[in-house]
């Protein structure tokens, strides 16, 4: 339970910042607002985010259900996850967090919020390349290559 609690804190804080403020902050710069009416522009951004937040949470549910853990690096699972959705990707959670932000960018037509998932995309890459995968090779060993093996990083299909 309280692993749970953590996940849903620390899940919140990353939703709030990345995928909330700061697109809220970008949308406040370039002058953007909500429409004024729902188009199908705006429908399918609704749509779209709701499929990246939906893999995004059944990413969480399976680190607090499989992993013991959280999402967050400073308190990371301590079983290694491939079930769920990892068993087709190793990174569904930042591919479910850049469709919402893809969504919301459909929603609000706008490029710059684009521009920002494309952005969050690149960070992300590199925070997988530099700290994730070292550190899961260096904690679960021969279990996490061979997934890495089996499983590729950012598109279904074998590794």
């Amino acid at each position: 339970m309280l692993v749970a609690v953590r996940a849903l804190t620390y899940s919140t804080l990353f939703i709030g910042f990345l995928l909330v403020f700061l697109p809220r902050q970008f949308l406040a710069m370039t002058g953007i607002v909500q429409p004024a009416t729902l188009g199908a522009a705006q429908i399918a951004g609704m749509v779209v985010g709701a499929v990246g937040a939906a893999l995004a949470l059944w990413c969480i549910g399976t680190f607090v259900a499989m992993g013991k853990g959280t999402p967050a690096p400073f308190d990371p699972p301590q079983k290694l996850v491939i079930a769920g959705p990892y068993r087709f990707v190793r990174n569904p959670m930042y591919i479910g967090a850049a469709i919402a932000l893809a969504g919301a960018a459909l929603f609000y037509g706008s490029w710059w919020l684009l521009a920002y998932a494309a952005a969050f995309i690149a960070v992300t890459h590199l925070f997988v390349i530099v700290y994730e995968e070292p550190t899961l090779d260096a904690t679960f060993g021969a279990d996490y290559s061979s997934y890495r093996e089996r499983v590729r990083r950012w598109l279904p299909g074998r590794g």
